[in-house]
């Protein structure tokens, strides 16, 4: 298996004048310059004495500066622990303390609402927006940060070339990445990832979806979660591909503008926005009486389909080669119509454990409904009598999983069989062909149109401790997020409470310490107590 810092030093020297990384309509940084601004921060890290295997935090919004500060804290052999933008600024402080990390890299509007006292191991704070210096735990720091061009100009008196550009290898049982699954402040479970884990996600790529450097595409997920970050950066900057950063979470007709100017080979995406695509542009056309009879005549049907094929490929600029979709189901009945053009889709199946790929399978032998096969560096069973007929946990083993999470035993412990084995928390079966078909999650998250994750736990956490609540369970409805809510009634009716005017301030209140994609749309009061397994938990499946 080739390190994938292998891939980037060869991406580098082989496209040194060509685009890397840049912001779309916005600033852009070459191979060369990309190269040479890690290079400017190893010497940074080098001449504060930051060590290998010591922790960077990377708290900041989507951009170019993004990608360029993960490599450089990745290559110099720190571990680096990307937080989500949108954590509330209190778990933001909690994670970094938790990592123990030395240096953290954070968008100015972010550091102003964090706490330094809450940081205690941070020695300096990086600007993500401009690299310059926010913070400094010493004067010295500060005096390093204004002499890194005489520093840099010192190392390289004759410029930096493709050639003088070298990155580590020999070290794939390294920890690589500490990935933070939530924002919660309690036991908090960082995932732990090697290097190897990276590796393999990244050879599965260019194995499968190889990529070339007149390839673009367009990056639009989280960068703090795996997904984004293995599949929008890592994997595809390793094939000298040009990303383009989009920033906030675009409006469709920004995206579409944005496909439509950068034509990417790949589109990564989560099913919702596809169904929200086929809903607007194609539902309307394919439901009129008179399409739905050419629709069913064989042969005509192919002319009709071919055409749809071709108005969606070019909406997403026409040069694209595969559309992957994950975190979640695709829905039945439009899944059948992409099918039926020929659309080049495929469902994938991962988890940030994976690094994050557990199963693909390339569009012109996908199975509707499944999520594809165990990918190479992967083996999956099923933990059940008849893993063919009988429903049970997936589980999973290989050289991309997980070590464990980071400070937390009992997490990791709970994570793995006695045969060291993954437990998924997912349940499915196989057909005889090695393809996976979930049929349920026992975990309980709600993956976002922007492929956000969101814990309904958390949120209910906050909505339980409101005056008057008994009980509640958030649930997704169209990309809205709705808070089902049991209350004390007779409590809140003797205190003179007006019950409908509670349920905004509910809703205020809880959405005060909500990051913005876990806000919530609704409150509905439900007139009975939940209801409960044995074990007393709620039956969540069924709630809606």
């Amino acid at each position: 298996m080739k390190h994938y810092f292998t891939r980037l030093e060869e991406a580098i020297k082989n496209n040194w004048e060509r685009p890397a990384l840049g912001n779309f309509r916005g600033e852009l940084f070459t191979f060369g310059e990309f190269a040479t601004q890690i290079e400017k921060f190893h010497i940074f890290f080098e001449a504060i004495g930051l060590k290998k295997g010591d922790k960077v935090a990377l708290c900041a919004k989507n951009s170019a500066r993004w990608g360029v500060t993960f490599f450089a804290a990745n290559t110099y052999e720190a571990v680096v622990v990307p937080i989500l933008a949108d954590f509330h600024p209190d778990s933001v402080n909690n994670l970094v303390d938790h990592s123990e990390s030395i240096i953290l890299l954070t968008d100015t509007d972010i550091w102003s609402k964090l706490d330094i006292k809450k940081m205690p191991t941070i020695k300096a704070v990086i600007s993500s927006s401009d690299f310059s210096l926010l913070y400094a735990a010493d004067e010295s720091i500060t005096k390093i940060n204004e002499q890194i061009d005489t520093l840099f100009a010192e190392k390289h008196p004759e410029g930096y070339t493709a050639a003088d550009v070298s990155f580590p290898t020999g070290n794939d049982k390294n920890l690589a990445i500490i990935n933070y699954t939530s924002g919660t402040t309690s036991a908090p479970k960082g995932v732990m990832l090697r290097y190897e884990c990276i590796s393999a996600n990244v050879e599965f790529g260019q194995n499968w979806l190889p990529s070339f450097p007149e390839d673009k595409i367009v990056s639009m997920l989280p960068m703090a979660h795996m997904y984004g970050m293995m599949f929008e950066l890592i994997y595809p900057l390793c094939g000298g591909v040009s990303i383009y950063y989009l920033g906030k979470t675009p409006t469709p007709a920004l995206l579409l503008g944005a496909m439509a100017e950068v034509k990417p080979y790949l589109v990564i995406t989560v099913p919702l926005v596809m169904e929200k695509i086929f809903k607007s542009k194609v539902a309307p056309v394919i439901n009129k009486p008179a399409m739905k009879v050419i629709c069913a005549i064989p042969g005509l049907n192919q002319i009709i389909f071919k055409k749809i094929r071709t108005t969606l490929l070019n909406a997403f600029g026409g040069n694209v080669r595969s559309i992957i979709m994950g975190g979640a189901a695709l829905n039945p009945d439009v899944e059948k119509w992409f099918k039926r053009f020929k659309l080049p889709y495929t469902v994938g199946y991962g988890m940030t454990e994976a690094a994050p790929l557990l199963a693909y399978e390339d569009w012109h032998d996908f199975v509707p409904k499944s999520c594809g096969k165990a990918i190479n560096f992967v083996s999956v069973r099923i933990d059940s009598e008849d893993p063919y007929k009988n429903v049970g946990e997936i589980q999973a083993k290989g050289v991309s999983l997980m070590s464990g999470y980071y400070k937390n035993e009992e997490a990791t412990a709970a994570a793995f069989t006695e045969d060291g084995w993954m437990r998924t928390g997912d349940l499915g079966l196989l057909d005889k062909d090695g393809n996976i078909f979930i049929k349920g999650r026992s975990k309980n998250m709600i993956l976002s149109a922007n492929g956000q994750n969101i814990y309904p736990e958390e949120i209910e956490a906050v909505v339980n401790n409101q005056p008057y609540v008994v009980e509640s369970v958030v649930v997704n409805r169209g990309a809205r997020l709705v808070a089902l809510v049991y209350l004390d009634a007779a409590k809140a009716n003797e205190e003179g409470t007006d019950l409908e005017l509670h349920k905004s301030i509910i809703m205020t209140e809880v959405n005060k310490s909500m990051p913005a994609y876990s806000k919530l749309n609704l409150v509905e009061y439900v007139a009975e107590p939940f209801e409960k397994t044995p074990k007393m938990s709620i039956k969540r499946f069924m709630y809606k």
